[in-house]
């Protein structure tokens, strides 16, 4: 390299990279090096800054544990997990439109029946979820295996608790023959993602607040068809224009109906009274 080393070295990491034998990732190796190399030109960027960033990805690396990926945080508020789902889904026009799968999904959740209660007696609002799936033509997928999980009243889900035994506000239910999965659980309340950590600190260097709106979320697959991951917001809620991971799409915003204190349609007593909510997720085809 002669002294101009600003545009040569770019050049030089690049011919190095364009070696990579994957076709993809040598795609991927020469587009990051390019953008990563002119964000550091557009910035100026000090050696010192480039020391505290360095610094606080090795703390990312370092909060991230069981029940908590802090990169996966790191990406959302970035706005970078739901850019990537955009691109996943350009084609989906017909299905039910997805959002970002967040830190608490777990593959294992307890398969539940039909009508069971994944809430195990936490307070809160009783809510009935009635959901049926489908393909993008209309036609129900029985069999379809849904997964569910919220928050709990305080905000927090069940792996976030490390004194807990089991799980609990998360389940897997199997789609009857008219593709109908139901089960009670109860109102998600809004909270805040984890940040007493290095996320945090960038939300709070940034004046960001750290708050989602209320929602649950799924995770639905079917013989056949493309994987669906999505939340349903409540409606009428708080940070329904300013969520922090910036997951909140029109589509998804449902509303809650509500029910004077009775018996539920399952024969369920309800003295204080629950709310439901119904919804039709369509999936495409492979």
């Amino acid at each position: 390299m002669s002294h101009d080393v600003e545009t040569e070295l770019t050049a030089a990491v690049s011919a190095q990279f364009a070696r990579t034998p994957d076709p993809r990732l040598r795609k991927i190796l020469l587009a990051l090096t390019s953008h990563l190399h002119a964000f550091a030109r557009e910035t100026a960027l000090t050696f010192k800054e480039w020391r505290q960033g360095v610094e606080f990805l090795t703390r990312v690396g370092h909060m991230s544990r069981d029940g908590r990926q802090e990169f996966i945080l790191l990406s959302d508020v970035l706005g970078l997990s739901m850019l990537v789902d955009a691109i996943e889904h350009r084609t989906q026009e017909s299905a039910t439109e997805s959002t970002v799968l967040g830190p608490f999904f777990v593959d294992d959740a307890l398969t539940r029946p039909n009508g069971a209660d994944i809430g195990a007696g936490h307070p809160g609002d009783l809510l009935l979820v009635n959901a049926v799936v489908a393909g993008a033509d209309g036609h129900p997928l029985a069999d379809a295996d849904v997964v569910v999980w919220q928050s709990d009243e305080d905000g927090r889900y069940d792996i976030q608790y490390p004194e807990r035994d089991g799980y609990f506000l998360r389940g897997r239910f199997r789609a009857d023959a008219q593709g109908h999965v139901q089960f009670w659980t109860i109102v998600p309340p809004a909270y805040p993602i984890p940040d007493d950590g290095p996320v945090g600190d960038l939300l709070n260097a940034s004046d960001r607040h750290p708050w989602r709106p209320a929602h649950v979320h799924f995770h639905i697959s079917a013989a056949g068809h493309r994987t669906l991951v999505t939340h349903l917001f409540v409606a009428g809620g708080a940070y329904l224009d300013s969520d922090v991971v910036f997951g909140v799409k029109q589509s998804l915003v449902v509303d809650l109906a509500q029910h004077a204190p009775g018996t539920a349609p399952d024969g369920r007593a309800c003295p204080a009274g629950w709310k439901t909510l119904d919804h039709r997720f369509q999936l495409s085809a492979l």
